[in-house]
């Protein structure tokens, strides 16, 4: 392996070298700018093979890894395995340097185009925004860390008078107004998906309802300080917020639909404001929301 991060080294690759297959599956869960790995079929504290097939299970069908196993011609069973197990591509000991170069830069174009292809399956075409699958997907893992203890909220937001907009100026116009809106939430949320049309959701890990509360305010501030220009002049508009708070028991499917009776009655309220689920009142089946907190009411004066 001495050799391989000589010859790496040489072309500017940024290699880290391990001589111990868990430590090297710590990194690679560490660091997800790691998009290659190259392993000996030969047993370490887990074979080669074992460490292929933990490769994998850690990318997921997110995470595109190029895997190189070397070996040697009395280790072909050995290299069978580790193909089974998940590598991409093997390479005979020692490698030759244009080899090994070539072998590298055949998984930059396939991982390159793995890529790609998870962009464009889990994100909106017109937005960026995580599309509704992709949502769901990481809403998924975040209920399963709320179940461990982290704080969880979501926020669903829909641009008010959205039908207007396109009404007034044009579906060119209002999807440029749905882009200024993901960029303004994306610069601060992490998870953002669009569920249809005009409505957006936004999980925060880690947030309370007070915290998300907050958030949601700001983000109304934020969209209702934007402007497009138009050809019929400069386009300002705004959205409304419904917030819902994460408890035990709770499926992603409850904490969104929470949220979304609190968006009901914000734009039912007037628009142009945050409406919170009262955390006093979770509802066996997530819709229980029989009192709302007004965060904020600043509706618009043509509400």
């Amino acid at each position: 392996m001495k050799c391989v991060s000589q010859l790496l080294s040489a072309r500017k690759y940024d290699v880290r070298a391990f001589a111990d297959g868990r430590e090297a599956l710590a990194y690679i869960a560490s660091d997800h700018d790691v998009s290659v790995l190259i392993t000996s079929t030969e047993p370490q504290s887990i074979s080669g093979a074992e460490l292929c097939w933990e490769v994998r299970l850690l990318g997921g069908g997110r995470r595109p890894i190029y895997i190189i196993v070397m070996s040697s011609n009395d280790e072909q069973k050995n290299l069978i395995e580790a193909l089974d197990g998940g590598a991409d591509d093997f390479i005979r000991k020692p490698p030759a340097a244009e080899e090994l170069y070539a072998r590298l830069r055949c998984g930059e174009r396939l991982t390159s185009m793995q890529r790609q292809l998870i962009r464009m399956a889990t994100t909106d075409p017109l937005t960026g925004a995580l599309n509704r699958r992709a949502f769901f997907e990481a809403a998924q893992q975040a209920c399963a860390n709320a179940a461990k203890g982290t704080a969880l909220c979501a926020i669903m937001l829909d641009v008010d008078h959205f039908k207007r907009i396109n009404d007034q100026h044009g579906h060119d116009v209002g999807d440029e107004a749905l882009r200024h809106v993901v960029r303004a939430v994306a610069e601060r949320c992490a998870v953002l998906g669009r569920l249809g049309g005009e409505e957006f959701a936004v999980l925060l890990e880690g947030a309370d309802l007070s915290a998300a509360v907050e958030l949601a305010e700001d983000l109304r501030a934020r969209i209702a300080a934007l402007r497009l220009p138009t050809a019929q002049g400069t386009l300002s508009f705004t959205a409304s917020f419904g917030v819902g708070q994460w408890f035990a028991g709770d499926s992603i499917d409850q904490l969104v639909k929470r949220a979304d009776t609190a968006l009901y009655q914000a734009k039912h309220g007037g628009r142009n404001r945050v409406v919170a689920a009262d955390p006093a009142v979770p509802g066996p089946d997530g819709a229980g929301i029989r009192r709302v907190t007004r965060a904020s009411v600043r509706a618009q004066a043509h509400a």
